[in-house]
């Protein structure tokens, strides 16, 4: 029998599956590496005071192909067959301490990590896949509809981006096999008459009216680090609900002892000073859902972050507007930054509120940003504990 030969080159389809299968390999890796620090990612300070751009770093534990690995200190290890064991030896036990850990300087190897660029985009891709709007209802009469694109069919003829790869490989196949009948023999190759290409049709889908009221705490108690929590959840809540959702309006609320409406660069970068009377928030919500936002046609969204150092004697009063608000929307998020864990007369007074949307979050540490997101913007109603 003949020896049979092989041939590589640079047409070798496993060559360019190998690469593939690499590169997706890496791609999950990336992505594996964004969830699991996208509680940091999403309060890296460097991204939000970026112009949108913003490419970050992400250390990814480095890709290993199956081997051997020996056991330089030949250590006993646990097996089995015949030996001396009795009942109730301890043939294992945890090993010494892993790179990286334990006190004092290590003499173990480390872990291979290399440093991966990631761009916003791939971020808001991971993090808004999490993330939806509670509660969201059709409203009536005035409905509204959002143009969207949807490949439908498939034709000859096309824009080159628009190829389908698969169709035409299928239709390469079957024209090369077809001819293989005939002459014995099969050239596979792709010719002009077999590109296909993906068309699209403009469609119309309904969507529905929904409002944002972001409410923010600027009184003189609300220091850095409470400005920068409540910022940096709104940064990401505003690019979030305009990236998933045509019809969305965001109003800004900023309040002291008075509460008044301002810009989206108002509110994301000018500090104010005072008391706090929270309750003026809330009227002033109420009344602009009056005025402008009927919940009969719209979806209400009322959010607030403050510190919860709220005067005393207006905490009954904000329990009884919230329950109004509670009443027109689909969902009120209060989120109270409280880094050192003191106690808020605010949030003690929320407990009297049973609304089943009502979702409140406390904020101890940068991470808490993420658990307030998920938190205010899942479709289970849920409240979220400090870890």
């Amino acid at each position: 029998m003949a020896a049979t030969q092989f041939t590589l080159s640079k047409e070798d389809w496993s060559l360019h599956r190998k690469g593939h299968q690499d590169q997706e390999r890496h791609r999950e890796k990336v992505k594996q590496a964004i969830r699991e620090n996208l509680a940091d990612l999403i309060s890296d300070e460097g991204i939000i005071m970026s112009d949108g751009r913003q490419i970050v770093r992400i250390p990814i534990r480095s890709l290993e192909e199956y081997r051997f690995r020996y056991n330089f200190n030949k250590s006993k290890q646990a097996g089995t067959g015949k030996g001396d064991s009795q009942v109730g030896d301890v043939i294992a036990s945890d090993g010494p301490p892993q790179p990286g850990q334990g006190q004092g300087a290590g003499n173990q190897p480390g872990v291979d990590y290399v440093e991966a660029d990631v761009a916003l985009e791939d971020i808001e891709a991971e993090l808004f896949a999490e993330l939806t709007l509670p509660n969201l209802k059709p409203k009536s009469p005035d409905d509204m509809v959002t143009h969207d694109i949807d490949f439908r069919d498939v034709r000859k003829t096309g824009l080159s981006n628009n190829i389908d790869k698969k169709r035409t490989l299928l239709e390469s196949i079957r024209r090369s096999q077809r001819e293989s009948a005939q002459k014995g023999s099969m050239n596979l190759r792709i010719l002009p008459d077999d590109l296909r290409y993906k068309t699209w049709e403009d469609v119309e889908e309904p969507d529905s009216k929904a409002v944002v009221l972001a409410m923010m705490d600027t009184s003189g108690s609300m220091g850095l680090f409470e400005k920068y929590c409540a910022r940096t959840f709104f940064f990401w809540m505003t690019r979030f609900l305009r990236t998933k959702y045509d019809t969305v309006q965001i109003r800004y609320i900023a309040h002291h002892t008075e509460a008044r409406e301002v810009s989206e660069e108002h509110f994301f970068t000018r500090g104010e000073s005072g008391g706090t009377i929270c309750s003026s928030a809330y009227e002033f919500a109420l009344a602009m859902i009056e005025k402008e936002y009927p919940s009969e046609r719209y979806n209400i969204y009322p959010i607030h972050f403050s510190d919860g150092d709220n005067l005393t004697s207006d905490n009954e009063r904000c329990v009884r507007l919230v329950n109004q608000l509670c009443e027109l929307s689909q969902m009120f998020g209060y989120a109270e930054v409280n880094q050192y864990g003191r106690s808020s007369t605010l949030m003690n007074a929320f407990g009297k509120v049973s609304h089943p949307y009502f979702r409140t979050v406390v904020i101890r540490e940068k991470a808490g940003i993420y658990q307030a997101l998920k938190a205010f913007f899942s479709s289970r109603d849920e409240t979220v504990k400090p870890a």
